[in-house]
């Protein structure tokens, strides 16, 4: 592990003003994820600030009926709570389903949504790999690509990203509210948070390089039940190879988020309008494409689609 400055933050403005000074710096809460990356070498910051006393750990009732999310929840507080279990099932369900509860124990809602793919060739620094080292190549256009995505993909890269509690939030459409430096702050639908990679893999975000996530605002719970179902290739804790976070109402129109399938959650609006399983099913995945191993992510993910419909109908 290569040497770097530590610096612990006592509020949101210290934390800001530390990644604002220059250096290349990471934000460090659960370190579930970056302390992998550092111990790999993949991440090498040279400065870590710790924002665990910075507070932001409060589960809030927002005046419109939805709850506020402090960006330091961690992912077992946030699944348990008996608000989110009993209005945003998905949510919970997800977040259940993503990691041990080891791991949930450390992980923050912040870092949940920022972590990084699991992509193999980002995690091999013998390999090339654009989002790494931009630049390099891609490894896995023409390696072992089964995780890998067949939606929103580009030359340059075709990872996915990891998160099951991401995918929840672009159903629900929740909305992140950052501070920089400068003490401006703003509301980001999680719809816009994360960007596909184009021919600039590495620029994961709109996130700038001073901008810290302060709290995850869900609005009022959609009217219907709510299900999460996620297909992996082990029960315990991998990550999706497809997985659908969905609300159905009482007329049977659903709304459907994705993991597994893109760089990002992905939500396809247009089949919000479909009741059927196909139409919903075409409208997703138009212009899917596989690269071989992951090939099968395209049948898989209709037969998902009608699963998820079966069971959440009863």
């Amino acid at each position: 592990m290569k040497a770097f400055i530590y610096t612990r933050a006592r509020d949101s403005a210290q934390a800001t003003n530390a990644a604002a000074d220059g250096k290349t710096t990471k934000f460090i809460a659960g370190g579930t994820n970056l302390l992998d990356l550092m111990k790999l070498q993949v991440e090498m910051p040279e400065q870590l600030v710790d924002i665990n006393r910075i507070g932001l750990d409060k589960i809030e009732e927002t005046p419109e009926g939805g709850l506020k999310i402090g960006a330091m929840v961690r992912n077992a507080a946030l699944a348990t709570d008996l608000r989110v279990r009993t209005r945003y099932e998905a949510l919970s369900r997800a977040l259940l389903s993503g990691a041990s509860a080891q791991l949930r124990n450390k992980a923050t809602t912040g870092g949940n949504l920022l972590q990084r793919t699991r992509c193999y060739y980002f995690y091999d620094t013998t390999k090339p790999c654009n989002k790494r080292s931009p630049g390099s190549g891609c490894a896995a256009l023409g390696g072992f690509n089964r995780i890998h995505a067949i939606l929103g993909a580009s030359e340059h890269c075709i990872a996915t990203h990891p998160s099951d509690m991401a995918v929840a939030m672009r159903l629900l459409d929740a909305t992140v509210e950052t501070v920089k430096a400068d003490g401006s702050t703003r509301t980001i639908p999680i719809a816009t948070l994360h960007k596909l990679p184009g021919d600039t893999p590495d620029q994961e975000t709109v996130l700038a390089r001073d901008e810290l996530i302060t709290s995850v605002t869900l609005p009022p719970p959609p009217p219907g039940r709510q299900i999460y179902r996620k297909v992996r290739d082990r029960a315990s804790y991998a990550f999706a190879l497809v997985s659908v976070a969905a609300i159905i109402d009482q007329s049977g129109r659903s709304r459907m988020a994705f993991g597994g399938l893109a760089p990002k959650p992905w939500r396809v609006e247009a089949a919000d309008q479909q009741t059927d399983p196909d139409a919903i099913a075409d409208h997703v995945l138009q212009g899917a494409a596989g690269y071989g191993a992951n090939d099968f992510k395209i049948p898989l993910a209709r037969r998902v689609i009608r699963a998820v419909l079966r069971d959440i109908k009863g």
